[in-house]
C-alpha cells in the first residue's frame, strides 16, 4: 500500500534531497568527467557507474517514501475505552496469532507488540524506529530495508564524488587540461560538491551505524528511549536471522536491490470490537 504524508517539513526535506542528488550528478558529469575524460573508456565507465548509483539511490528512496512502514489497521468497529479504569475493558488482549496486543488511546484501538504511535503519521506503526523527515515517512518493520539501502547509496555516492574530484583534477593536471574556460566556476562547483559529499556522507554514516546496531541488538530507537534505565529484553536469535528479518530471506545479493519485493504481510486486528 503506497503512502504519502502531507507534512510540510517532510516535503521540504524531500525537495532538498532530490536537489542535492541531481546537483551532485550534474557537477560530476558536466564539470568533472566531460572536460577531463570525454570520449574515453574511463569517462564512459565513471559516468555510467555514478549514474547507476544515483538510480539505485533514488529508487530506494522512493520505496522508503511510498512504502507502508507497518501501519496497524484500525478495527472495523470503534472501541470504547472509557471503562478501562474500572476493569470493564482489558488493557491487553491476545490476537489470533497469540500476540499480546496493547491499547493505543490515541488511535482508540489495540496494537500489536513493539508497535508505537507516531504523532506525525497519527497512526501506530509496527516495530517503529523513528519518523524520518528525509523520507517523509516512518521507518518501521516493512520499509526499514529501503531506508538502509537509501543510506548506503547516499554514502557510496558521497565517497565516489570525492574520488572523482581527486581523479579528475589529477588527470587534468597531468595532461595540462583546463577543466573549463572559467576556472572560478569549476572551483566553486567542486567545493560545493565536496562539502555536500562530506556532510551527507558523515550524516548517513552515523544514521546507518545506528540502524545496523538497532537490527543486531533487536531494539528500535523508540524502544531504547522508552527503556531508559530499564533492563533490555533478551534476544536469542542470531545476527544472521535478525538481518534476514529486515532484508529478506532470499540471496544476500538482493539485500541492496531496491527493486526486490518488500515485506508486506497481512495485518489483522485482534478479534475484539465494541461498538461505542
Amino acid at each position: 500500500m503506497a503512502v504519502f504524508r502531507k507534512d510540510p517539513c517532510g516535503i521540504i526535506c524531500l525537495i532538498i534531497t532530490y536537489a542535492a542528488v541531481l546537483y551532485a550528478d550534474y557537477v560530476v558529469v558536466q564539470w568533472l568527467i566531460l572536460p577531463t575524460m570525454a570520449m574515453s573508456i574511463s569517462g564512459y565507465f565513471h559516468a555510467v557507474a555514478f549514474n547507476l548509483i544515483v538510480v539505485l539511490l533514488i529508487s530506494s528512496h522512493v520505496r522508503a517514501v511510498t512504502s507502508d512502514p507497518g501501519i496497524v489497521p484500525l478495527p472495523a468497529a470503534a472501541i470504547d475505552f472509557s471503562d478501562m479504569r474500572v476493569g470493564a475493558i482489558p488493557k491487553s488482549i491476545l490476537s489470533q496469532d497469540g500476540e499480546s496486543w496493547s491499547i493505543c488511546q490515541k488511535c482508540e484501538a489495540y496494537r500489536p507488540p513493539r508497535a508505537h504511535h507516531c504523532r506525525i503519521c497519527r497512526r501506530c506503526i509496527r516495530k517503529m524506529d523513528h519518523h524520518c523527515p528525509w523520507i517523509n515517512n516512518c521507518v518501521g518493520e516493512f520499509n526499514q530495508k529501503f531506508f538502509i539501502q537509501f543510506l548506503f547509496y547516499v554514502g557510496l555516492a558521497a565517497i565516489y564524488s570525492i574520488v572523482l574530484v581527486i581523479l579528475c583534477w589529477t588527470t587534468a593536471s597531468n595532461r595540462h587540461i583546463k577543466l573549463a574556460e572559467q576556472n572560478a566556476k569549476v572551483r566553486a562547483h567542486t567545493i560545493v560538491l565536496i562539502v555536500e559529499s562530506i556532510l551527507f556522507g558523515l550524516f548517513v554514516c552515523a544514521i546507518g551505524c545506528d540502524q545496523v546496531s538497532a537490527i543486531l541488538e533487536d531494539e528500535t530507537a523508540v524502544e531504547q528511549v522508552k527503556r531508559v534505565n530499564g533492563v533490555r529484553p533478551q534476544q536469542n536469535r542470531s545476527r544472521k536471522e535478525l538481518l534476514r528479518e529486515v532484508f529478506g530471506r532470499g540471496s544476500r545479493l538482493c539485500w541492496l536491490c531496491p527493486f526486490s519485493s518488500g515485506r508486506f504481510p497481512s495485518i489483522t486486528p485482534p478479534p475484539f470490537t465494541q461498538d461505542v
